[in-house]
This record gives structure tokens, C-alpha cells and sequence, in this order.
């Protein structure tokens, strides 16, 4: 058996990822991470200005991959179809692109449960399908999903999302049981709560931004940069006997029991 070179265990050298959502937050932070060790990275997102603007923010020099935007209407069916052709042979695939509609779920709409489903699950089951078929072929890749505390845990005006996020983390399990002899690894992480464009609503609120920080066990939001490093590890060699699972990356929010800290 060949030695194993552990200085090198997280490099991604030579290697294409794909990040959808890249314009903006955890999105973001990932393309950068996944570039600082040297995979040259498409910087995915709808709007192709913020995707151009994450591409042009990597430092380059040594160990650094190339970064590139590229434009992707994930509700686009077609469009996620043709992106898999434009973008030729791709070793990783992340996507964090989703929405929420923050109500109970006998004030939801039809139109807004389709919105949240469209995006949260609808897009990633295309993109599944689009890129799948050629990792298979090669025999080898890592899909990485971001699913969410929510998956698990959830609290009054989170109905549609959760149910979102608990569909995604099967969707990848069974991609994984179904892709993992042909040397495909599906994975999904599982942030807490993150300070990003989505949730601004919340953290704008002081009792809410109190109360989401309170929950967690280190106490405090997380930043999009925090979540990088599961997506390095899950993309990397580091990760090669891990498929099927849901990394949570949530300072400690579901090994706790609520808000409320009785005396010792």
C-alpha cells in the first residue's frame, strides 16, 4: 500500500467544482474555500454580476485554483441540463441556493409552498440529474447539499422550509446509495444558524437575533466562512469513506434542549 501524503490530504488540485449560489454567503465562502486549495472553481449563480464579483475576489498566487462565474437559473430546467454540457467534467458539486417563507402552515398559499419547493428541492433533484450521470462515468465525485438545522429541529412558521430541508437530506441518502458504486460520494451539511442574506430578516430583530444566538451551545450566529470547512473536508480526500451522512456544522444547536438553562 502506497504511503499516504497526510500534507496533502485536503488539496484539490486539478480538480473542477462547481458551486451554485456562489454570489453571495455561504455560496461565496465555499468557491473561495474550495479555490485556496487548488481546485478551479465555477462560481455559479442566477445573478451572473455577484457570481463574477466572488470569481474576481479569489487572490490567486501559489496553491490557488482559478475561479470563473457562470450564469444558472437553477429553476431553469433546461438551463441546468445545458450547464452540465457547458461545464465539462466536474469532480465537485455543491449547492446552497434556497428560500423561505416564514409563515404557519395554514396561512401558507399554494404559490409560496411551490416557491420554497421550487428552489429548496425541485433544483436540487435537477441538478442531481444533470451532473450525476458524468461523475458516474468517470467514477468519482463528491455532490454536496446544503440542508439545515431544520431538517431535523423546527419551531412554529418553519413548516414548508423544514419539510424541505428533511426531503433534501433523503434525496441525497438515496443518490448516495445509488451513485456510491460507481464511486460517487453524496453528502449534505447542516448549518445552524448563519448570518447571511436570508436570514437578515431575523438578525435585524433584536429579540431574534438574541434568541437564535442564545439557542446555540457556543452562543452566537455563525459567519458563512465557518461553513467552508465542512465543504473543503467533504469535497476533499480527507472525506473518501464518507457519503450518505449530514454534517452539522451548528455550534452546537441540536445537542442541546431549548432556550432555557435550569440551575445545576
Amino acid at each position: 500500500m502506497a504511503e499516504i501524503d497526510y500534507t496533502r490530504l485536503f488539496r484539490l488540485d486539478g480538480r473542477t467544482a462547481v458551486v451554485v449560489g456562489a454570489g453571495s454567503g455561504i455560496g461565496r465562502e465555499s468557491a473561495l474555500a474550495l479555490a485556496a486549495h487548488g481546485a478551479h472553481v465555477v462560481c455559479a449563480d442566477r445573478d451572473l454580476e455577484a457570481a463574477q464579483a466572488t470569481a474576481a475576489t479569489g487572490p490567486g498566487g501559489a496553491g490557488w485554483g482559478g475561479l470563473s462565474a457562470y450564469g444558472l437559473d437553477v429553476l431553469d430546467e433546461a438551463q441546468v441540463r445545458r450547464s452540465a454540457a457547458d461545464l465539462g467534467d466536474v469532480d465537485v458539486l455543491v449547492f446552497t441556493a434556497a428560500t423561505n417563507v416564514r409563515k404557519k402552515v395554514l396561512d401558507y398559499s399554494g404559490e409560496e409552498f411551490d416557491r420554497v419547493v421550487s428552489l429548496n428541492l425541485r433544483a436540487s433533484f435537477d441538478l442531481l440529474r444533470a451532473f450525476g450521470p458524468g461523475m458516474a462515468e468517470r467514477g468519482r465525485g463528491s455532490i454536496i447539499g446544503f440542508s439545515s438545522i431544520r431538517a431535523v429541529t423546527v419551531e412554529p412558521g418553519q413548516g414548508v422550509y423544514a419539510a424541505t430541508k428533511a426531503g433534501l437530506v433523503q434525496l441525497l441518502r438515496t443518490t448516495a446509495a445509488e451513485l456510491g458504486p460507481s464511486g460517487v460520494r453524496v453528502n449534505a451539511v447542516a448549518p445552524g444558524i448563519v448570518d447571511t442574506p436570508l436570514t437578515a430578516q431575523i438578525k435585524g430583530d433584536p429579540e431574534w437575533e438574541h434568541a437564535y444566538a442564545s439557542k446555540s451551545a457556543l452562543g452566537r450566529w455563525s459567519r458563512p466562512s465557518e461553513l467552508a470547512g465542512a465543504v473543503v473536508y467533504l469535497a476533499s480526500d480527507a472525506s473518501s469513506f464518507v457519503t450518505g451522512t449530514q454534517l452539522f456544522v451548528d455550534g452546537g444547536w441540536t445537542a442541546i434542549d431549548g432556550r432555557y438553562t435550569p440551575p445545576a
